[in-house]
């Protein structure tokens, strides 16, 4: 029996195939989908509980802030690890820097819901919070390049926005997941017990969750652009360097193409939680459940606009949705300060549609703007810059400038940094037809 290993035609071929091409966008999705929960859950907890438990000396405000930080770092941690995975991925393979970015994420995120508070640990507990929040964005900073790729390098001609989708869709399912899980421990447990223990459930689940993806990623095959360049010993010894030397304009102006995304996503999921709970006094389950309404919003929109990216291009769509942006950002918390329940869900869906409508075709759009040699470093770690500007950033501004002047002014903030999308966006080319498979 002959041992030879497939040739490039014939692994393409074998992911062509309708099983292949399910198999590499589910691996593409679940993954994602784990852990961007992981993510979330952070973010919701952040908002919801951890400024007790981890900063309870300080006030309501210093220690939102405090956790918001926090929430920051991981977001700072994210550039590296993009620049480390993307470096292995060029250079090895995308399969293998997969499996360890969901073991980093996953492990990381388990051992928060394990980490002890304040009260037991005193000053020690927040520093080790931080630590593991660095371990975790390092994690999800080499997760999304590799996953968009795997989507993308594997997928049809003509269908790469439809493939694309599959990791952006693990943002909404992810945050629906871990939005589901909070509401119903906050549901079910009485509030004493949700805020000392019941909030680390969602948080020990990702033991279980990493464990499912990691079979699923080890089952997949590597994709055919980058066994192509394997076969022409085309690697880049510093990847990233030469990205930066090649593609000065892709990179930057991809980050901040993407920023409002992150700006958009974590102001409503995270801030705006925070503000309506703690100042409009809004019941927390209340606001769990209206922030289920807007992320069925931002599913639905992420995929659909991906899959019409194939048919009239990317760039059309991501211009219209940063200019949605720029008009959101100004009535988000009007409707937010109405106290109307409708409204309210009106709001939150407004701002996850702006996103879905630039973040389902950039699953697509920011790996063809990178050649295969440089794909991993160059998609990859622009998208985590963009997240530093619009994750870390956005919420810290928008909470000050809230507190100094009204949330109003935070809005604005949303609103200028959307037009910094819209800017760079309008600097970029479309990408919907470019040859994926050129080394």
């Amino acid at each position: 029996m002959s041992t030879t290993a497939p040739s490039v035609a014939e692994e393409a071929t074998t992911a062509e195939s309708p099983g292949g091409m399910r198999r590499i966008a589910t691996a593409s999705f679940i993954g994602t989908t784990i852990e961007f929960y992981d993510y979330y859950i952070y973010g919701t907890a952040a908002a919801l509980v951890l400024n007790d438990q981890f900063f309870p000396e300080l006030s309501k405000t210093a220690g939102t802030l405090a956790t918001l930080s926090t929430f920051a770092i991981g977001f700072a941690a994210r550039p590296i690890g993009a620049a480390i995975f993307g470096h292995y991925g060029d250079r090895l393979g995308r399969k293998a820097v997969l499996v360890v970015s969901l073991l980093m994420m996953g492990l990381s995120t388990g051992l928060i819901g394990l980490l002890p508070g304040y009260d037991t640990l005193g000053i020690l507990a927040p520093i080790l919070l931080v630590l593991l929040r660095l371990v975790q964005g390092v994690g999800l900073g080499g997760e999304w390049g590799g996953a968009a790729l795997l989507a993308v390098e594997h997928a049809p001609k003509g269908k790469r926005g439809l493939y694309g989708a599959a990791p952006q869709m693990g943002s909404p399912v992810g945050y629906f997941a871990a939005t589901l899980t909070f509401l119903t421990l906050s549901a079910v447990l009485p509030e004493d017990s949700f805020d000392s223990w019941g909030w680390r459930i969602p948080f020990l689940l990702s033991f279980v969750l990493v464990a499912v993806g990691l079979v699923i990623r080890l089952k997949i095959a590597e994709t055919p652009a980058f066994q192509k360049v394997t076969e022409e010993h085309e690697q880049v010894k510093a990847p990233l360097v030469e990205a930066f030397r090649r593609h000065p304009k892709e990179m930057f102006l991809g980050a901040g193409m993407i920023t409002v995304v992150y700006v958009m996503f974590y102001t409503a999921a995270t801030y705006c939680m925070t503000y309506t709970t703690d100042t409009l006094d809004i019941p927390k389950n209340t606001m769990l459940a209206l922030t289920l309404v807007a992320v069925v919003v931002l599913g639905l929109s992420t995929y659909f606009v991906a899959v019409w990216s194939d048919r009239i291009g990317r760039r059309r769509l991501i211009i219209g949705g940063a200019a949605f942006g720029v008009v959101w950002g100004a009535v988000l918390f009007p409707l937010l300060d109405t106290g109307n329940y409708a409204l309210i869900a009106l709001a939150l869906s407004g701002a996850l549609l702006c996103m879905g409508i630039i973040y389902g075709p950039a699953g697509s759009y920011m790996p063809e703007l990178f050649g295969t040699r440089l794909r991993y470093s160059g998609a990859g770690f622009s998208y985590n810059l963009g997240g530093v500007l619009g994750g870390a950033v956005a919420p810290l501004v928008v909470t000050a400038l809230a507190e100094a002047y009204s949330p109003s002014v935070g809005g604005w903030f949303m609103s200028a940094m959307a037009l910094l999308s819209l800017v760079c966006i309008l600097a970029l080319p479309e990408t919907r037809d470019r040859d994926l498979d050129q080394v």
